[in-house]
């Protein structure tokens, strides 16, 4: 596997589809395939895969196409899901409680370790296999369970002084789902989340089908 530095962010944003469509190419047993029937199945040029592909050592042979299962893998370590991840989830409300829900992150090396949140009455409320914490039981979770990702599903107005404290007790990187976005120091890895903003897309695209009529 070659290094991805440099890598536009319009490979890196793809490459989380790829591995999608890969590992349900693998679980329904095919072994191998080519660019062009990639192609066909993910309504992405064969030209384009080859090109993001060859930003990390092209993976295939010309004219033998891809092996499904060596590709999955090899992209699964770009992805850095070839090591477990262990995350917080900071709001319990109903879209924390919604993501602790959600299995498929562990199967992707996601690992939920605790749930935290303000209100008292949500304290001990049983979310899947975890329970629901106070706020000032963070940094212990942290340091004891190797924390390295924090979620956080809290209102704007206190996203950035719970996401400043964070950083405090160690956390490497922060899914924001908070309406704000975060400006930490350098080496802090954050993606801001608005489902807003994708909302707001999905009204554009049915505007300009809808004016094309």
């Amino acid at each position: 596997m070659v290094e991805g530095k440099g890598i536009s962010q319009a490979v890196i944003s793809r490459l989380p589809r790829y591995f999608r469509y890969l590992g349900e190419l693998r679980d329904d047993g095919v072994e191998r395939i080519s660019s062009q029937d990639l192609s066909r199945l993910m309504k992405v040029t064969a030209s384009q895969i080859r090109q993001d592909f060859n930003n990390f050592g092209g993976f295939g042979q010309q004219g033998y196409g891809y092996n499904v299962e060596y590709l999955y893998q090899e992209i699964g370590k770009i992805l850095g899901l070839d090591v477990e991840h262990h995350l917080i989830i900071v709001g319990a409300g109903n879209l924390g409680q919604a993501l602790a829900n959600y299995m498929n992150f562990e199967k992707r090396g996601f690992i939920t370790q605790g749930i935290f949140d303000i209100n008292p009455e949500l304290y001990g409320k049983e979310v899947r296999n975890l329970t629901v914490q106070p706020m000032d039981k963070i940094e212990q979770c942290i340091q004891e369970n190797n924390i390295d990702i924090a979620v956080l599903t809290i209102p704007k107005n206190s996203a950035v002084k719970v996401a400043e404290k964070l950083v405090g007790y160690g956390i490497k990187a922060i899914w924001n789902f908070a309406h704000v976005d975060l400006n930490l120091p350098d080496g802090i890895q954050v993606e801001n989340v608005h489902l807003s903003d994708s909302l707001m897309k999905l009204s554009y695209t049915i505007s300009c089908y809808e004016n094309q009529k």
